[in-house]
């Protein structure tokens, strides 16, 4: 197995098991022990280094782990919209928009955006159509 496969394995795993309910008791449970042993150590400066050593430790290791995922998953989703471009009648132009810069992308969205007021128009148009038909007497 290669190292970035191993990585990769181990990245998921990690997010995977960081995101469920048991390693979120776990943590509450190693904060509550933390927070008992204070009496015991009489709040020393030790004893709140090494919660916030930990801390620290596990929150910078695990923004890799999970950015690793997250890049993995984008990058799927993205393949996966663009087959969904390409096998509609959708612009291809769509297709790698993420490599356009913020100006671009804000054009863009400006033009789907009136398209979305036109749409939306249309429809409480059409709705006010339906509307008056209910209100006309039957025949």
């Amino acid at each position: 197995m290669s190292r970035p496969t191993a990585f990769r394995r181990f990245a998921e795993a990690t997010a995977h098991y960081a995101g469920r309910p048991g390693a979120f008791l776990l943590a509450v449970l190693l904060i509550v022990g933390w927070a008992i042993t204070g009496p015991i150590f009489h709040f020393n400066d030790t004893w709140q280094l090494v919660i916030n050593t930990g801390t620290t430790i596990i929150t910078f290791l695990m923004v890799f782990l999970i950015q690793s995922t997250q890049n993995r998953d984008t990058a799927a989703l993205q393949i996966k919209l663009d087959e969904l471009i390409c096998s509609s009648k959708a612009h291809n132009a769509l297709l790698n928009l993420e490599n356009l810069d913020d100006q671009q992308l804000e054009r863009i969205r400006r033009h789907y955006t009136r398209l979305a007021e036109g749409a939306r128009d249309d429809l409480s148009q059409f709705e006010e159509i339906v509307e008056e038909a209910r209100k006309e007497p039957r025949e």
